[in-house]
């Protein structure tokens, strides 16, 4: 056992790094929950507005982000090593930015209407980042380490289905539509969205890796 782990132990419980984990996770869930609302919208106006607080969501997941390691620089004993904590910190984040890279690229590429494997893509991704909420809760107790394992199969579970759903809809794609320059703005939302879906399966792996360490 390192020196970090044995003053962990020495001192009062410090919870300010898994609430904000918390808080960032939390964030990506209520983002997720707009992307839901963007993908089965037809109306333009509405559209945009759901982007744009996707956009504060952003901003806000970046100044969690921020904190975190701000407090990280500033504080002597952490609940989990700072590396595991800055991991999963940055995990989280990029989950975010692809989000948001696949909102914001509906009105870069003035695309109207979702197809409906997007649409699936997204319920996919939503459902693997509440996961992550439920993964970051359960980090505060490892001594009880079945649950987080049962969130981190539903992570990969959910990540091999966005990737089937990737494939089919580039299958189907390359095949239906005529148009170059659609083509291409289609296959980037779908990029960015199964690269999120990616990303929450790099969150899960650092969360399996901290369950390892510490359970």
């Amino acid at each position: 056992m390192n020196l970090n782990a044995i003053i962990r132990k020495l001192l009062p419980r410090d919870d300010k790094f898994f609430r904000m984990l918390e808080e960032s996770a939390t964030n990506l869930v209520e983002a997720g929950a707009l992307m839901v609302r963007i993908a089965h919208t037809r109306k333009v106006a509405e559209r945009d507005q759901l982007v744009q607080r996707i956009q504060d969501h952003e901003h806000r997941g970046d100044a969690i982000t921020h904190r975190i390691f701000s407090e990280l620089n500033s504080t002597f004993v952490t609940p989990l090593d700072r590396e595991e904590i800055h991991a999963l910190t940055s995990s989280l984040d990029d989950v975010m930015d692809h989000m948001h890279g696949s909102a914001t690229r509906l009105i870069i590429y003035d695309i109207r209407e979702l197809p409906e494997p997007a649409e699936r893509l997204t319920e996919v991704l939503v459902n693997s980042m509440e996961q992550l909420l439920q993964g970051v809760k359960y980090l505060r107790d490892l001594h009880h380490p079945e649950p987080l394992k049962v969130v981190l199969q539903k992570v990969n579970e959910y990540e091999n289905e966005a990737d089937a759903i990737f494939e089919e809809a580039l299958t189907i794609l390359f095949k239906k539509e005529k148009n170059p320059i659609q083509l291409i703005k289609i296959k980037e939302v779908y990029v960015a969205l199964e690269l999120a879906t990616d990303k929450c399966e790099d969150a899960a792996n650092v969360m399996e890796s901290i369950l390892i360490k510490h359970a």
